[in-house]
């Protein structure tokens, strides 16, 4: 699903950008121009980036004690 229309960025990159270490808005702005046009991708996505940082954390808690 795209989040940012203005520069084509979807869900996805978004989630592969935080497996690849982005932690926040400010560097997914960077990284993928997530934000930097209209602004009004923002909100779903630092949302979507959070959600993603938690549930890499949640796997690697899972591995850890195991």
């Amino acid at each position: 699903m795209y989040i940012c229309v203005c520069h084509a960025v979807t869900d996805h990159d978004i989630r592969t950008a935080a497996d690849n270490g982005i932690t926040s808005l400010e560097e997914l702005g960077s990284e993928l121009r997530v934000g930097t046009c209209c602004g009004r991708c923002k909100d779903c996505a630092n949302q979507l980036l959070q959600r993603a940082q938690m549930e890499a954390c949640d796997l690697t808690c899972r591995s850890n004690a195991a």
